[in-house]
């Protein structure tokens, strides 16, 4: 049976003071006992073709799966042609450099509404995603999965459904489940097992059971306002959560094997390991459980 796979999001604190190349970073992690890192080019994809190999060939020899986080600039939402264009370019760069990783996931935002209805800026959505689709195609690229994110700001599009009816209508897609940025819409509505039950039936009945226990997930805890997203923090905070526990209860229930990536202020690494930990704690009683009813 598969398993969920841990991993941080860019450079941790620790691992940033320790080291001043990225190239080390699949060694790091595999001495921690995670399994995935997402590179972020949230500014700009500023990573050449030969440092790309490079870390994929660390990342390979270390067992370290690979994504890539492409430029928060993209607005997906736009029908204006010269951003239209400037979104593919972006995408099809950001795709380019996972492919020379290695890695086969890129996380995409939707992006602005800018004075949209959600329907219109859905719709153009849609169209600037056929366009990327079309162009990594056309350049050999079409493995690579395109992950849609859950957004945490109230004024953009990316809510649950919004992101699923995505992906439901182009196969290629992938959910990028943000429980951070949920509860941020939510204020604070994610604090059950029944609220991340809620959300991982809305992803199998839109999605499918199969993407849903393949998706990608972001976690981590987000200090928010009326607005929406302010800030990420770490798990030592005990006001905003939300907490991962419940969420790692359900997947070891219901045997999913997502890419779980840790976007914590900083401690990425060690609160990706106290997940992961969750997680296999949850799954060594299910399997106990499992076990006992074979006897």
């Amino acid at each position: 049976m598969e398993k969920a796979l841990f991993g941080p999001a860019g450079s941790p604190q620790a691992f940033s003071l320790k080291y001043r190349t990225t190239l080390k970073m699949p060694g790091y992690l595999k001495e921690m006992g995670l399994d995935c890192f997402e590179y972020q080019c949230g500014r700009g994809v500023n990573i050449g073709k030969e440092a790309c190999i490079a870390l994929g060939k660390q990342a390979e020899k270390c067992g370290i799966r690979l994504s890539l986080h492409s430029p928060y600039f993209i607005n997906l939402s736009s029908d204006e042609p010269q951003r239209m264009e400037k979104n593919v370019g972006y995408i099809l760069a950001s795709a380019q450099a996972c492919f020379f990783m290695g890695g086969d996931r890129v996380v995409v935002h939707c992006g602005g509404l800018s004075g949209r209805s959600r329907e219109e800026a859905f719709k153009n959505t849609l169209l600037n995603i056929d366009l990327a689709l079309e162009a990594l195609e056309q350049n050999g690229l079409s493995e690579i999965t395109l992950c849609v994110e859950t957004m945490g700001k109230m004024n953009v599009l990316g809510d649950l459904k919004e992101v699923l009816e995505l992906c439901r209508l182009r196969e290629r897609l992938l959910p990028c489940v943000d429980f951070g940025h949920l509860n941020c819409r939510t204020f604070g509505g994610m604090n059950s097992e029944e609220d991340f039950a809620r959300a991982l039936d809305m992803a199998e009945d839109i999605v499918g059971s199969e993407r849903a226990k393949s998706m990608h997930i972001h976690f981590s805890k987000i200090e928010y306002s009326k607005g929406g997203e302010v800030r990420h923090l770490t798990f030592e905070d005990s006001l905003y959560g939300p907490d991962f526990s419940p969420l790692g209860r359900l997947m070891a229930k219901r045997g999913y094997a997502p890419r779980v990536i840790c976007e914590s202020a900083g401690t990425q690494d060690t609160d990706a390991l106290e997940m992961k930990n969750i997680y296999f704690k949850y799954l060594n009683e299910e399997e106990k459980i499992w076990a006992d009813l074979k006897r």
